[in-house]
């Protein structure tokens, strides 16, 4: 943990003096604050940032806060508020008012917040510290979660956790079973409202939990939760909720910070599967170390709104469902790009369906997933994965996952048809012929003719397709033959005329 020593030590440095120590130089801090007239004077073991506070007012502001020590931009402080300071047991520095406040609340939030260590060892401070300084404070398990109920967090004394709790660390979110019930009693509405803590009510074998949102201005971050049999009283409630303060800083920081490396990382993707990069460098850059690649394209969609979907796609597959993440992704337009270091198509399908778990209710995912690639193969992959992505668009009933190992065939007959569109196909030949005599003379030659090909000539299997006789299947093919001048012995006749009629469907 951080100690006043350390901040004391460190804010020296940018010329802060220490004008009054009534606490122990080894005293714990585990938060920061920033003072604001318009709310209650935080404390507890704070650190406050006296932004605003002037030397007239310096002593209310002492007079009214608990925290271990308050920051003040100033040159002097009076005489009476260093005597409220020493009653009220609170450290006072000064800092040289040629600091900027950016400044020092950059390096007292880096302090604070990120240089701690848990007694595990588990390295700087993260939400796992935080969750570890709480359960000592509060004295009961802590988890703390995003707003999906995902767990980011939880404190390494878990000896009376539940089970409801131990399998929500285990699946790394609560299970749905749990957060349906406590849906129902009304706890997700209460987070949603309020900033108070509230008690939830033991539950069978879950025992009772203290809960409080995790909130910057008015948007839930997330939630951290106690396991206790009863309601905390006022010491432990108050630990609670300054502990949800700095999960909020860590959020807000980290969400920050994720902001940036997502747009780097999509830069980056962009590049490999559009073909301008140096791919091996890039790969590097990525973390990746394997040979071997597919591209999956994802799309999403929330009662037909499909950017603000990709856009929560796209979030959970940067910031990582679960805490591993084997993918780097990409967003453009409404689609994410994901390259995945599998050459195996099942696990790519298995990363799209745990994806497509992690939503909310009502938002649908579907994905294309390219063919395996090398390095220098990603283009072509992207490429199979956006061909693999419109096979099920045309058939939207189908799988909601497709892969181009799968539907290479669907795919291959896709791009005949686009050649068709494209007026790539020749416009006179035998299928033209057949088609224009079908027009006037009301025959049904062409039909005929690709349901014998689909059959591969079994006259008994067209006739029972077509609902007629064999020996009408007989004569019409007679009558095509004659018409289109084929030669339907010929195996490269048959097969241009496969492709003929599929490219025209």
């Amino acid at each position: 943990m951080v100690k006043l020593d350390r901040l004391i030590n460190v804010l020296g440095g940018y010329g802060a003096r220490l004008v009054c120590s009534p606490r122990s130089r080894s005293t714990e801090l585990r938060a920061v604050a920033l003072h604001d007239p318009d709310e209650q004077v935080p404390g507890g073991d704070e650190v406050l940032l006296a932004v605003g506070v002037d030397e007239q007012r310096a002593a209310e502001v002492l007079s009214e806060t608990s925290a271990v020590v308050v920051v003040f931009r100033l040159d002097r402080i009076e005489e009476r508020a260093l005597a409220v300071a020493g009653e009220r047991k609170v450290a006072v520095l000064l800092v040289d008012p040629a600091v900027s406040w950016g400044q020092l609340a950059g390096v007292v939030y880096g302090l604070v917040l990120e240089g701690r260590e848990t007694e595990a060892g588990r390295g700087p401070t993260d939400l796992f510290a935080l969750a570890d300084a709480l359960a000592e404070s509060v004295g009961g398990p802590v988890t703390i979660e995003d707003h999906r109920s995902g767990v980011l967090a939880y404190s390494q004394r878990q000896e009376t956790a539940d089970q409801a709790r131990l399998e929500t660390i285990l699946g790394r979110r609560v299970p749905e079973g749990v957060r349906r019930e406590l849906s129902e009693r009304g706890v997700f509405q209460h987070l949603a409202e309020s900033d108070e803590p509230v008690f939830v009510e033991p539950s069978g074998a879950r025992r009772g939990r203290a809960v409080v949102a995790v909130r910057a201005g008015k948007a839930l971050l997330g939630s951290i939760w106690v396991g206790t049999s009863s309601p905390l009283d006022a010491e432990r409630q108050s630990a609670l909720v300054q502990a949800s303060r700095t999960a909020a800083a860590h959020l807000l920081r980290t969400r920050a910070s994720a902001d940036l490396e997502r747009q780097v990382e999509s830069d980056l993707v962009i590049g490999l599967v559009e073909g301008h990069s140096d791919v091996v460098t890039v790969l590097s850059r990525l973390g990746f170390r394997g040979d071997r690649f597919r591209v999956v394209a994802v799309q999403a969609h929330n009662q037909g709104e499909h950017d603000s979907a990709a856009l929560l796609v796209f979030e959970l597959a940067t910031v990582g469902f679960g805490w591993s993440r084997p993918g780097r992704s990409a967003l453009f337009a409404n689609t994410v790009y994901t390259i995945l270091p599998h050459e195996d198509g099942e696990a790519a399908r298995e990363w799209v369906r745990a994806l497509a778990r992690e939503m909310p209710e009502g938002v649908a995912v579907f994905a294309g997933i390219g063919g395996p690639a090398s390095p220098d193969e990603l283009v072509d992959s992207r490429r199979e994965a956006d061909e693999s992505l419109a096979v099920h668009a045309a058939k939207p009933a189908g799988s909601p996952v497709v892969v181009y190992d799968d539907s290479w065939h669907e795919i291959l007959l896709r791009r005949l048809q686009h050649v068709a569109a494209g007026g790539r196909t020749p416009a006179r030949g035998p299928v033209a012929e057949l088609r224009r005599h079908d027009q006037e003379h009301g025959t049904r030659l062409i039909t005929t003719l690709r349901t014998w090909l689909e059959v591969q000539g079994d006259l008994g299997a067209a006739a029972a397709r077509l609902e007629i006789h064999p020996n009408t299947v007989r004569n019409r093919m007679r009558k095509v033959t004659q018409v289109g001048a084929l030669d339907l012995e010929d195996p490269d006749t048959r097969l241009a005329l496969v492709i003929a009629l599929a490219a025209e469907q």
